[in-house]
């Protein structure tokens, strides 16, 4: 019995030492509109774009982190309804700022119950708000203290 114990404890051990962790590398969105697309992420989002390979006017990647990117790519044919579940979170430092930028664009957001220019305020302080990108991909916007 204590030779089994031991041999499930070193093979549990073993498998701790060889794990292999993933990163999170890029996340891809295939868009109808990739101009319009591009202006949301660069002038709306604010991220910077970086070079990517193929350089053939179908992709603009943008760094989202350290070593962290979001892919657009052209081609889709229409676009599709999302859940605001299924989303990405962008940090922004401040969230009054952030909504004055969108209520002079006139770009619509709402809070997480579907209200209309309205902001959730979390129970641990933090304010979300949720936006959707020209091809209705949802896009989560908070102040999150980390």
């Amino acid at each position: 019995m204590l030779m089994c114990l031991m041999t499930t404890a070193m093979v549990q051990l073993n498998a701790q030492q060889n794990k292999v962790k993933a990163s999170l590398n890029h996340t891809a969105i295939y868009v109808v509109d990739l101009s319009a697309s591009g202006n949301f992420y660069s002038n709306i989002i604010g991220l910077d774009t970086v070079a990517e390979p193929f350089h053939d006017g179908k992709h603009i990647w943008y760094k989202t982190a350290e070593h962290t990117m979001l892919h657009v790519i052209q081609g889709a044919t229409q676009k599709k309804e999302y859940f605001k579940n299924q989303h990405t979170c962008f940090t922004v430092t401040n969230i009054n700022d952030f909504v004055n930028k969108l209520n002079q664009l006139k770009w619509s957001y709402e809070d997480k119950e579907g209200k209309k220019q309205s902001i959730t305020n979390r129970i641990d302080g933090v304010h979300q708000l949720w936006i959707q990108d020209p091809d209705g991909y949802w896009i989560e916007i908070n102040d999150d203290k980390f």
